[in-house]
């Protein structure tokens, strides 16, 4: 006889939720006992991700020391160096070569030109902290009372780079520059400049009168004032104005580049002068082209007792020899 036991619905209901029940316990025991191992895993993932972004970012920041020599050098110099370069390739122990090409000479006046004062670490001064007395001064020795003041950049064989700065009315005399050529740029400022170039073949008078000095005919080449900012002045061995006089109109400053430098036992002695009007010593002198009043007679003097220089040192960017 087959024995059959139904059993309550109800109780099998509770029995299989009974069994769901177990065996869920039983799978989230398992989840539970997995949860470290899986943070094991992804911190593992974790850390090569990381490893593997900062040396992708390192990689983008390494710079080879052949392109981070090169990116130097791509670096803009100062000005100042840039004028020390030029000056270096441009010219040689006797200054410019005796056919010089006009392409050095126009790339010195260019990078000249945009020269201001703060290239050379200097301030303009203003006129109402000056305590000159003015252009037309009192007198010669009045006038020359402010020191006038002398910064070296750089000086060798082959040129020199030097700042003048002038007080008010201070004057550097009438002098020349023999073999030389020199570029003059005022950095602020007003100046006058008068300039002479030798006439020639010479014309030298010998004086009848005790006490006065041989003279040499000259012939006027500038007359007037520069105010900055102004183009570059250049003289010439010959032309351009190769005996000048400066007196500062107001506090200025000037920058000058000499080739070849003033060296007195090569001939590159600086002479001082003092002119006299053509009318003095006229007589008897030819005169083939302009008027009298663009020529007058030079006579050769002593350096000035009264001319008050003195060094300052120059604070500007430094120059890489």
């Amino acid at each position: 006889m087959e024995l059959i036991i139904r059993s309550n619905p109800v109780q099998i209901i509770r029995h299989q939720i009974c069994s769901d029940s177990c065996e869920n316990k039983g799978k989230k025991e398992e989840s539970r006992q997995n949860i470290p191992k899986m943070f094991s895993e992804i911190q593992k993932v974790t850390d090569k991700a990381m490893v593997f972004l900062q040396k992708k970012a390192l990689s983008a920041l390494y710079i080879p020391k052949q392109k981070l020599h090169m990116a130097m050098n791509n670096t803009t110099a100062p000005k100042v160096q840039l004028l020390y370069d030029l000056c270096k390739t441009t010219f040689t122990p006797s200054g410019l070569s005796s056919s010089p090409s006009p392409q050095p000479i126009h790339k010195l006046c260019s990078l000249l030109d945009t020269f201001g004062p703060a290239d050379v670490g200097l301030k303009e001064e203003s006129p109402d902290d000056d305590r000159g007395h003015g252009f037309f001064g009192l007198n010669r020795v009045t006038r020359w009372a402010q020191p006038i003041t002398y910064l070296d950049i750089h000086e060798c064989d082959n040129f020199t780079m030097c700042i003048f700065c002038f007080p008010t009315s201070s004057v550097i005399p009438l002098h020349d520059h023999p073999g030389m050529t020199v570029f003059s740029k005022v950095l602020y400022g007003s100046m006058h400049v008068k300039a002479y170039d030798w006439v020639e073949p010479s014309c030298i008078k010998e004086s009848q009168e005790p006490g006065c000095p041989q003279v040499r005919l000259a012939r006027l080449a500038a007359d007037k004032v520069l105010t900055a900012p102004c183009g570059t002045s250049i003289l010439y061995p010959k032309t351009g104005g190769n005996l000048h006089c400066f007196t500062a109109v107001t506090p200025c400053a000037v920058l000058d580049v000499l080739a070849p430098p003033y060296r007195e036992d090569l001939g590159r002695k600086c002479t001082y002068y003092v002119d006299y009007p053509y009318s003095a010593f006229g007589n008897g002198a030819q005169i083939s082209n302009g008027k009298e009043e663009e020529y007058a007679w030079l006579a050769e003097i002593e350096t000035p007792d009264d001319l008050y220089m003195r060094s300052g040192v120059y604070v500007g960017p430094s120059i890489r020899v």
